[in-house]
C-alpha cells in the first residue's frame, strides 16, 4: 500500500504556476528553497563553487548579485554551468535586467523601489522576458520602498509594501506578462506576515517568502521560522529564502528543516532527544550531539530517539524507528518498538550508529538525495 501523505496544517493557497528554469514555482509544485551567493559575481569560479555547495545542501534556486557591468558580464558562464536555476538580482540599472535575460539566467529579480526609470521600461522588460522564457520576481523591500509610498504611509507598513507590489504587478499585467512571483519583505516578522496575508488576498500570484535582514544565525532562524510558520500554516508561500548573516548553506539547512517540520517536504533523518532534567542519569546533551554528528548526511527517513530517563524514554524510544532509553549507566536499544539489546553507556552512541546504518541499508534511497538537508533535531 502507498504511504499516505503526511498531514499539513492547511491546504496550499491556489496560485498560478511559473517556471524558474527547470523548477516550477506555485500551483501544486513543491515549495522550493532559495539562497544567495556571497562571493563577488565577477569571481566566476568562486561563485560556481558556492553554488555547487548550495546545490549539495538541497538548494533549489540560487540568486546572484549584479550591481555592476562586470557582474553582468559574468552571468553567461555562471548561468550555463550552474546545476540549479540562477536568478540575477538587479538594483538601480534597468540595462542589467536585459543583460541578465540575454545571459540565459532562469529569472530576474527586480526591485521597483530603487531601479531608476523602472516604470518606464516595464513594457520592454516584459517583452524581453517573455521572448526568452524568463520569469521575474517583483521584490519589494522595506529598506528600499518607493519614496512616494514612504511619503504616503510615513514608514514601510504592511499596507505600503502591498500597494507597491500590486501596482508593479499591474504594470506587467497590462502588457500581458504574468510569469512573475512577488515578495514583500520586512525585517519585522509581524509586519512581514501581515503584508503577505494582505497580498495573498489581492491576487493569485505565487509568493516568495522572506524576512529580510533577519540577523545572525540564531536570531535570524527564530524570526524566519516564526514568520514562515505563521504563513505556511495558512497555506501561504510557494518558495522561501531564510536570510541569515551566516554562510548561505546554513540558510538552506534552516529552510529545509522548517519545511520538514511542517510536513511540506519529506522528512529525512530526525533525531528526537530530551532536554534533560534532574531525572536524567546519563549525559543526554553529549549523547545527542555525538549521534547527530555520527549520522550527518544520512538521507533516508529515519526517526532516532535519544532519551535520558525512565519517564518518557521507553515510550519515545518505542515509537521511533531506532531509540535508546538510558539510565543507571546503560541504555536499552529499541528497533521498531522492540528492545534488541542493553549496552553500557559508553557503547550507546556506537550501537545507535551501527543500527542506524543497518536500518538505512535496508531502506530505499530517497528520490532526491540533494534535498535531504541536515538532520532534523527535535528536543522533547
Amino acid at each position: 500500500m502507498p504511504t499516505p501523505p503526511a498531514p499539513t496544517l492547511a491546504p496550499r493557497r491556489k496560485t498560478r504556476q511559473i517556471q524558474v528554469g527547470k523548477v516550477a514555482v506555485g500551483g501544486d509544485a513543491p515549495i522550493s528553497i532559495q539562497s544567495m551567493t556571497t562571493t563577488p559575481t565577477t569571481d566566476i569560479n568562486a561563485t560556481l563553487q558556492q553554488i555547487a555547495e548550495l546545490t549539495a545542501s538541497g538548494c533549489d534556486i540560487v540568486r546572484v548579485a549584479v550591481p555592476t557591468i562586470d557582474d553582468a558580464d559574468a552571468l553567461p558562464a555562471i548561468a550555463t554551468k550552474s546545476q540549479i536555476p540562477v536568478i540575477a538580482d538587479i538594483h538601480f540599472q534597468p540595462k542589467y535586467v536585459f543583460a541578465a535575460i540575454d545571459a540565459g539566467c532562469a529569472a530576474v529579480r527586480v526591485n521597483p523601489g530603487n531601479i531608476r526609470k523602472f516604470d518606464d521600461q516595464v513594457k520592454e522588460i516584459a517583452k524581453a522576458a517573455s521572448d526568452a522564457g524568463v520569469s521575474l520576481r517583483i521584490g519589494v523591500n522595506a529598506g528600499s520602498l518607493d519614496k512616494r509610498l514612504l511619503e504616503k504611509y510615513g514608514k514601510p507598513t504592511a499596507e505600503a509594501l502591498v500597494e507597491s507590489a500590486v501596482w508593479e504587478a499591474s504594470l506587467f499585467e497590462e502588457h500581458g506578462f504574468h510569469d512573475f512571483k512577488i515578495s514583500v519583505k520586512h525585517n519585522d516578522p509581524v509586519v512581514m506576515v501581515r503584508a503577505y496575508e494582505l497580498l495573498s488576498q489581492r491576487g493569485d500570484w505565487p509568493l516568495h517568502l522572506g524576512v529580510t535582514e533577519a540577523g545572525p544565525a540564531f536570531q535570524g532562524t527564530i524570526k524566519s521560522a516564526t514568520a514562515f510558520g505563521a504563513l505556511l500554516s495558512q497555506g501561504i508561500g510557494d518558495t522561501i529564502r531564510v536570510s541569515l548573516s551566516a554562510p548561505p548553506v546554513e540558510e538552506v539547512k534552516v529552510g529545509t528543516q522548517i519545511l520538514q517540520a511542517l510536513n511540506l517536504r519529506p522528512r529525512k533523518l530526525e533525531i528526537v532527544s530530551c532536554p534533560s532534567c534532574g531525572r536524567a542519569q546519563v549525559d543526554v546533551y553529549t549523547l545527542a550531539e555525538k549521534v547527530t554528528a555520527g549520522l550527518e548526511g544520512m538521507t533516508v527517513p529515519l526517526r532516532v530517539a535519544v532519551m535520558g530517563c525512565v519517564v518518557n524514554g521507553p515510550g519515545e524510544a518505542r515509537e521511533a524507528d531506532l531509540g535508546v532509553a538510558s539510565g543507571n549507566g546503560k541504555g536499552q536499544i529499541f528497533v521498531k518498538g522492540e528492545v534488541i539489546k542493553t549496552v553500557p553507556e559508553s557503547m550507546i552512541v556506537e550501537t545507535l550508529i551501527e543500527e542506524a546504518m543497518r536500518i538505512a541499508e535496508s531502506m530505499p534511497a530517497p528520490e532526491n538525495d540533494a534535498q535531504a538537508g541536515a538532520p532534523v533535531v527535535s528536543v522533547g
